[in-house]
């Protein structure tokens, strides 16, 4: 790929100065301001590809990214499919399961494609494609020979020095292999070899990636009497000082199959109010002004969640697009509003409720569908609960109450003659589908 010298977006800010204002500078070696003030650079950023999809917290690595392209310099997106065969222990209390060889390259794929969606959603197609820069180190760290990489590697760095990084100290005590003690080292090769290759004078991460960082600026000096800068983020947490996200079900991926649009969207309305304007800063492109006017209106009234909407939007639009984003949202107001119209809702948005709710395939006898084996189905109840629930009121279907002695629904009811929206109590939804 010919590497074009890019400009920066219109209105962007100098890099540091917008990672300032966001909370996002957290390290940065001596010398970074003045090596980016000279103009622009090509930087770079790893993503161990050790599962099939990244998560929301490998997000503020890729944001470092996109942040980097709009401020005039090329973004790098590193895969390691060499160096995932060894392990990171940064913040790992005990050694990574080895995976095969075959199972790295095949996550490594899907986690280039992932990267290149999100960047190309926030950069723009041109934009993406003369400012970022996809590599894979298998391709430099499989043909190399041991003996080469010790004599020109190893040797300018003393067991002593790597056993002051947190990286190596944290794990001391328990132990570490010979395999993930030597990490620091192929990371170190990786910045030196495309140092030489590309250009690359810069490394980000998070700021438990230091040690690594630094080992890579040293090698840099050493090898190639060359200047290298690194800089990192903080690790997020949420309010509570828990790490950021995870959630009771686990992590919340990238990957649509594993985190579906509608449920990563959901993780941000449910962000806690005191976490909306630090996210807005740290997950979305919005200019500081209107991240300061969001939270003003979300201060102002905080019962009607507008910041999370926002934020839900802007990142989940990033994510999946905005088609999909669309959908998401109409399928989360849904559910959170008892009026909602359910003969406004499209196909889409009523394919996404039943792959989200109870869903059942309902067939009708003479023109009707029998409402309570409806209710039994899809909420796991008796009859004699069901029949109860409509005695109550406390059942609905596309927004029209049931009679206290409806037992049956017209067929006609349904919503282009295929969906039944059905809402027991406030909260609880299923949906019906007329084959």
């Amino acid at each position: 790929m010919t590497l074009v010298p890019p400009v920066p977006s219109p209105g962007s800010l100098p890099l540091l100065e917008e990672l300032e204002w966001r909370g996002l500078l957290f390290q940065q070696t001596e010398g970074c301001a003045a090596a980016l003030a000279k103009g622009a650079v090509r930087g770079y950023c790893g993503f161990d590809p050790t599962a099939e999809s990244l998560h929301v917290g490998n997000l503020v690595s890729i944001m470092g990214l996109v942040r980097l392209a709009r401020a005039g310099h090329t973004a790098v997106a590193l895969v390691g499919g060499g160096t995932a065969m060894i392990g990171d222990p940064s913040g790992k209390s005990e050694e990574r399961p080895i995976r095969s060889a075959s199972e790295i390259r095949a996550n490594a794929a899907l986690i280039e494609k992932q990267i290149r969606r999100v960047m190309t959603n926030a950069l723009g197609d041109g934009e993406a494609a003369g400012r970022v820069v996809f590599r894979n180190n298998a391709d430099w760290l499989g043909p190399l020979a041991l003996i080469e990489f010790l004599r020109d590697t190893g040797k300018h760095f003393t067991v002593n020095w790597m056993m002051q990084k947190d990286s190596v100290k944290s794990r001391m005590e328990a132990g570490i292999s010979f395999t993930e003690f030597s990490y620091m080292l192929l990371q170190a090769h990786d910045f030196l070899q495309m140092y030489k290759a590309d250009g690359v004078s810069l490394q980000i991460g998070g700021s438990d990636q230091f040690g690594n960082i630094t080992a890579g600026t040293e090698l840099v000096r050493r090898a190639a009497r060359g200047e290298a800068h690194g800089l990192t983020f903080p690790l997020l947490t949420d309010a509570s000082g828990k790490k950021f996200g995870k959630t009771e079900a686990g992590a919340v991926w990238l990957d649509a199959t594993k985190t579906s649009p509608y449920q990563f969207y959901q993780f941000w309305i449910n962000a806690e109010d005191a976490d909306v304007g630090r996210l807005l800063r740290t997950f979305t492109l919005l200019d500081r002004e209107t991240i300061l006017g969001v939270e003003s209106a979300h201060a102002a009234a905080r019962h009607l969640r507008d910041g999370q909407k926002r934020l839900a939007w802007e990142v989940t639009a990033m994510i999946h697009g905005e088609a999909a984003a669309a959908v998401a949202k109409r399928v989360s107001d849904t559910v959170f509003d008892k009026k909602a119209d359910a003969h406004a809702l499209d196909d889409a948005v009523f394919a996404s409720l039943a792959a989200e709710m109870p869903s059942v395939r309902v067939v009708p006898e003479a023109g009707m569908i029998d409402a309570v084996a409806l209710l039994e189905q899809a909420f796991a109840i008796s009859k004699t609960a069901a029949r109860k629930l409509i005695q109550q009121g406390a059942v609905s279907v596309n927004g029209a109450k049931l009679a206290g002695d409806a037992q049956q629904v017209p067929v006609g009811e349904a919503v282009r003659g295929r969906w039944l929206l059905v809402r027991k109590g406030g909260r609880e939804i299923a949906v019906g589908e007329v084959p």
